[in-house]
């Protein structure tokens, strides 16, 4: 399984449209993507403008490949993009050790 990672800031006051948005772009774009096997979004307590968006996927080409090349990835960026206050940073992990 691979962690997408990305950290995204958004525009001063738009919090609640923004998650109401990515919650909304998860369950209807990202959910159905082949490869896709769930997330975690989470908002900065001393930056509340910073949320950190953890997606798991069974390999990287699901997301690089399959999801970043297709059609999805557009209607994603259309839902969350004029959230964004810049371009989010997004890395890959790969598991290494779990708690049980």
């Amino acid at each position: 399984m691979i962690l997408e990672l990305a950290d995204i800031r958004i525009h001063p006051g738009q919090n609640a449209a923004f998650e109401e948005a990515i919650r909304r772009g998860l369950a209807t774009v990202i959910g159905s993507t082949k490869g896709f096997q769930g997330y975690t979004v989470n908002r900065g307590i001393e930056s509340p403008e910073r949320y950190v968006l953890q997606i798991f996927w069974d390999t990287l080409e699901d997301h690089t490949v399959g999801f970043r090349q297709s059609e999805a990835f557009t209607q994603w960026r259309a839902i969350v993009g004029p959230f964004f206050a810049g371009p989010p940073t997004v890395e890959h992990f790969e598991l290494l050790a779990k708690s049980a």
